[in-house]
């Protein structure tokens, strides 16, 4: 992925999702772009039209913190957005290989200890890395994310544009599949280098319509905290809370944790879901899926 590129598409997809109104403009005849104009951009960071232009055709190379925070506030970025916008200006300027993860191969199994601390939970628990990779997963978390685990290498991404069972498994697919592609393209901001995260947005481009328009879009995204709702084809519907952290001693990975609301439907469901887990014979809920 060519930085000069990204940055630029990414600057231009911010400022076409930026209306006059939104900008507190004037509107004052027929306009022929979606959004805003460069000159708009350019009045609102407080800097020349040539300057901008020159930043948005992708040279962010020497440009100040102050600079991209202005350019951050007349395009209303998000912390998401505004996080991949410095990440892109530290690539730009090369400060970014001191930060940026090993290019050594990303191991699909996950230390015995983690694989420990994820079964003392007693809750739905998954452990990822920023590809979308589903590395690890307690017994109840194999359970609830069957459909996903069905694959021998499983791939939250590859699952929601190319599987038919994800339609069902996520009521809200679209939902989903913003959410999907907006981490991944957060994680190709923080390693443009990834081999393995270039090979699968190739594929998915190349596989799904509905992977190739998103990915367009330059959506970001920061992945913490929320609610999700589920539809398993074993105990129905589930809506449950979730928190994600990174996990300090491997920087790539994240730690899931769901919870449902306690004496819901959803808590109940679990009930059932930790049975059925226990008494299955199904070979997504070996252990031995992982290794």
């Amino acid at each position: 992925m060519s930085n000069r590129v990204e940055v630029r598409d990414f600057l231009t997809s911010r400022r076409a999702n930026i209306t006059p109104e939104q900008a507190g403009l004037p509107i004052a005849g027929q306009r022929r772009v979606p959004g805003l104009r460069r000159s708009e951009v350019a009045a609102l960071a407080g800097m020349s039209v040539e300057y901008y232009a020159k930043l948005e055709r992708g040279s962010l190379a020497g440009v100040s913190a102050g600079v991209l925070e202005a350019i951050a506030r007349a395009l209303h970025l998000d912390d998401a957005e505004r996080a991949h916008l410095m990440r892109l200006a530290q690539e730009a300027n090369g400060t970014n290989a001191l930060i940026r993860p090993s290019r050594r191969p990303k191991p699909r199994t996950v230390r015995p200890s983690l694989q420990w601390a994820l079964d003392a939970i007693t809750s739905p628990a998954i452990v990822a890395n920023g590809r979308s990779d589903l590395l690890a997963a307690n017994l109840l978390g194999r359970a609830m994310l069957a459909d996903v685990f069905a694959d021998p290498n499983p791939n939250f991404a590859r699952f929601t544009f190319l599987d038919s069972a994800a339609r069902r498994f996520y009521p809200d697919w679209e939902r989903f599949a913003d959410m999907t592609v907006g981490n991944l393209r957060t994680a190709a901001g923080i390693d443009p280098h990834d081999k393995a995260l270039h090979d699968l947005v190739g594929e998915l481009s190349t596989r799904s319509d509905d992977f190739r328009r998103r990915w367009g879009a330059h959506n970001v995204r920061i992945h913490g905290t929320g609610v999700k709702h589920f539809h398993h084809h074993v105990v129905g519907d589930l809506t449950l809370a979730y928190e994600t952290m990174n996990l300090q001693a491997d920087p790539d990975l994240a730690l899931t944790i769901y919870a449902a609301e306690p004496d819901s439907p959803t808590a109940h469901a679990l009930v059932l879901l930790a049975s059925w887990a226990a008494t299955t014979t199904e070979p997504s809920l070996s252990p031995a899926a992982d290794r």
